[in-house]
């Protein structure tokens, strides 16, 4: 793969000095109709020659208007990263619709760099190359524009940079360079896994030979300028992939016990007593610094505000805080829809409570048209893998759909008209989705079927009875965070 970048291709001054001008006009003008575009753009620049990454980088941000260029350089995370799950900065970063974003480092060196060391094996190395694909899988087709850049420097042309580094009094490359330089066969071997597991068609890999820099810079600079044109073509819009086939779900919902209750004085007591072990759990949690993220679903009137209430009470402000989703704003619809989640992960000890979540996409946004069936069939894979590296990275991800049924629901929905500080809970969508009911009941057994996995099952709360589900919900969440700390 390297042999073959390895032509050593270079531009004449001349050529170069009469290509620049012309070409730093056309980059301009495209990223000023950028702007009004719907999509991000995505530059990732890395490779093993970090010296020329940064001269690339620099040379791309001075021919184009830098003020738009928002550049991110990815070396060693912070303490506040590390105490997140490892993509949560990569998403927290991510450009919006119309921005124009260069990455270097990325998720690519940070890998490289641990493996070499032996700080994963190679099934955690194959994993994290699953997530790469995947991460860079959902951003093109959430529309996304990525184009990803390889600069490698033919070990020939290393050992004459040391030997000038070593003559000029510098003898010593940073890290990574030494690295490359002393285990040149071991590291490009490394490389060119990496490189084929996540070089695809929806995100594809350009090895560029740094030998030369005008070579380097032009031939970067002249894809960068090809590929803004072709998506910003008038009509030109990202293919959009077919819709994953899939059988009609069983009838999950059918399966819970809706009569289940409990007495009062008994849910009572049961409550007083969970709620003081929740209490304790999550001051063991804070300790050992495990995060966890509870997510609640279910139809309107199902008792997920109530429920929440109890858990909060039992938890000291500080270790946790309460996202209610609802439809997003211009910031959040100008990213993927996952960005408005991932930044909102909780560092390592905290809790998030999410009251509704990023199933939105598969149950309203599906039902009311707002997503497309598409989409909606790629999303199930795009939340498993999100749920999947939350639970890998040590996060607890506890999901809760809470159930009722149509005639408990009609009683609900009047008792709110009737009750004054309730009436803000009723509105006419709440009315517009009862009259759905059949809808959502067929994407929600979907849902529970395609995303309960063995790292995130779902749990299936009978919510008829509000005093069986706020004490069944708090013996969950106490199960799970015991085990979690290690005192289930």
């Amino acid at each position: 793969m390297f042999q073959a970048a390895e032509l050593g291709s270079r531009i004449e001054k001349a050529e170069y000095e009469g290509e620049v001008p012309t070409l730093r006009v056309d980059l301009v003008n495209l990223q000023y109709d950028l702007q009004q575009a719907s999509f991000p753009v995505l530059i990732v620049l890395v490779g093993d020659d970090q010296q020329g990454v940064s001269q690339a980088v620099a040379r791309l941000c001075e021919w184009m208007d830098a003020r738009y260029v928002a550049t991110r350089v990815f070396g060693m995370p912070t303490d506040e990263e590390l105490r997140h799950p490892r993509f949560w900065r990569y998403w927290k970063a991510l450009p919006g619709n119309g921005e124009l974003a260069l990455y270097t480092g990325a998720w690519v060196l940070g890998t490289i760099a641990e493996r070499l060391t032996g700080a994963i094996d190679d099934a955690e190395l194959d994993r994290r190359l699953n997530h790469m694909q995947r991460f860079e899988q959902a951003l093109v087709d959430g529309g996304a524009l990525v184009l990803k850049f390889w600069v490698h420097l033919p070990q020939s042309q290393r050992k004459k940079r040391v030997k000038r580094a070593r003559k000029n009094g510098n003898g010593r490359l940073d890290d990574l360079d030494q690295a490359i330089f002393e285990r040149n066969d071991e590291v490009m071997t490394l490389a060119e896994h990496v490189i084929r597991k996540t070089d695809v068609g929806h995100a594809p890999w350009q090895i560029i030979e740094s030998s030369d820099a005008r070579h380097r810079d032009l031939t970067i600079a002249r894809s960068v300028r090809a590929a803004l044109a072709a998506r910003l073509e008038p009509g030109a819009t990202p293919p959009e992939p077919s819709p994953v086939p899939h059988a009609e779900a069983p009838k999950v919902l059918d399966s819970i016990d809706l009569t289940a209750s409990v007495p009062r004085d008994e849910a009572r007591r049961r409550r007083a007593e969970l709620q003081e072990r929740l209490s304790e759990l999550a001051a063991r949690a804070r300790e050992k610094d495990v995060s966890s993220v509870l997510v609640f679903e279910g139809v309107d009137a199902a008792g997920k505000g109530g429920v929440i209430r109890r858990i909060a009470h039992a938890l000291d402000v500080q270790d946790y805080r309460i996202v209610p989703i609802s439809a997003p704003t211009e910031e959040e619809r100008n990213h993927h829809y996952l960005w408005r989640f991932w930044r909102r992960i909780p560092r390592s000890g905290r809790m998030v409570i999410f009251d509704r979540s990023w199933y939105g996409r598969v149950l309203v946004e599906r039902v009311e048209g707002l997503a497309s069936e598409a989409a909606v069939q790629r999303a199930y894979a795009e939340i498993n893998d999100m749920e999947e590296q939350l639970v890998e990275e040590g996060v607890r991800v506890i999901k809760f759909w809470m159930h009722i049924d149509a005639e408990e629901q009609a009683r609900r929905f009047a008792a709110r008209e009737e009750t004054p500080y309730k009436k803000y809970k009723i509105t006419a969508e709440d009315y517009r989705n009862r009259e759905r009911w059949p809808d959502y009941e067929l994407a929600v057994n979907e849902m529970l079927t395609r995303t309960s996995t063995q790292l995130a099952p779902w749990h299936l709360i009978p919510a008829n009875d509000k005093r069986f589900a706020r004490v069944e919900v708090l013996q969950r969440v106490c199960s799970a965070l015991g085990e979690a700390v290690g005192d289930a």
